[in-house]
């Protein structure tokens, strides 16, 4: 073989290898009913605005794709239905990541928004769903009392109910939700900082399994039910792990932003056989959180405790 085929061989060997599915590739079986993760990062992003620390340094110019705002879906295939846990910023790639797993429609938007408090982060997506974007046709909206007047009550969110963008579903402190005949939807109220709505958490219960998804609240010791019993009663538990212990974040009073650092976490589940921390997918970091880093010491101490660190795009079976 002369050089000049070598040189053709090796470019077509390339080109074939840059066309192979990325890692991130991944499918749902038919018969499942799945949570897929759609984001792990706090409100505010990562990068953050007007960040200076190392940890946005190089963001700015060279954006994560996979640092999105915190987000669930959830996927009934059997059904042909999806539901999406957070209206987030980054809604619009979450949507499609989510309405493509489904799979046997097509449909670009869930069947269902579930919303757990009134911060940036977790309902301003919603935004998307009005006149000046998807002009959206009365996709459902789940929601607790004060969310509701909030929404309600306030512009530009109550122009999405006008409009009939959005249609508002009450919701209840522990009375579950039937979506079908396989997905059930139980709402938790949770300790937070609760300036516009209440804030809950959810235990979402599949055909075989169930999780726990809390992505906020002050403190543990705060919630008027016990932690680790509420662990115990579910097979995936996706908790707050904001900061890991505090010091990352040495610009601001950490007691006006109170969540359980992860260190505290650690501490509190410490006596959790291995099978209960691996249920513990930790989520929701602040974009100073050193966890992201998949080389850092921290993140690498937690999972040799026997924790998960949320990643997006992993699915867990329901």
């Amino acid at each position: 073989m002369n050089k000049y085929c070598i040189l053709i061989f090796t470019l077509f060997i390339l080109s074939c290898s840059e066309n192979k599915p990325s890692k991130t590739t991944f499918q749902i079986n038919t018969s499942n009913t799945a949570i897929v993760i759609l984001g792990t990062i706090q409100d505010a992003g990562s990068p953050q605005i007007a960040c200076k620390k190392d940890c946005c340094a190089t963001l700015f110019k060279n954006p994560d794709k996979k640092r999105q705002v915190t987000s669930l879906g959830v996927i009934d295939k059997q059904y042909q239905k999806s539901y999406l846990f957070e209206a987030t910023p980054d809604i619009a790639t979450q949507m499609k990541t989510l309405t493509k797993l489904e799979g046997k429609s097509d449909k670009e938007i869930a069947n269902g928004i579930f919303l757990t408090h009134a911060h940036i982060g977790h309902y301003t997506g919603l935004m998307y769903l009005g006149k000046e974007a998807m002009d959206a046709d009365n996709t459902p909206v789940y929601t607790m009392p004060r969310m509701k007047e909030f929404l309600s009550e306030n512009g530009p969110w109550n122009q999405l109910i006008t409009r009939k963008n959005i249609a508002l579903h009450p919701i209840e402190n522990e009375k579950p939700i039937e979506l079908t005949q396989n997905l059930k939807v139980t709402p938790l109220i949770i300790p937070h900082r609760d300036e516009y709505s209440e804030t809950v958490g959810y235990r979402i219960t599949g055909p075989n399994k169930s999780a726990l998804f809390i992505p906020d609240i002050d403190k543990w010791e705060k919630w008027d039910k016990n932690i680790i019993d509420e662990i115990k009663k579910v097979d995936y538990a996706f908790l707050d792990a904001t900061f890991y212990s505090g010091k990352e974040l040495n610009s601001r009073d950490i007691s006006q932003i109170p969540h359980p650092f992860i260190i505290e976490s650690l501490e509190k589940f410490k006596g959790l056989n291995k099978q209960e921390k691996n249920k513990i997918i930790f989520i929701h970091f602040n974009h100073t959180n050193p966890v992201i880093n998949p080389t850092s010491e921290e993140r690498e101490f937690v999972i040799s405790q026997g924790y998960r660190i949320a990643e997006i795009e992993t699915v867990f079976d329901l």
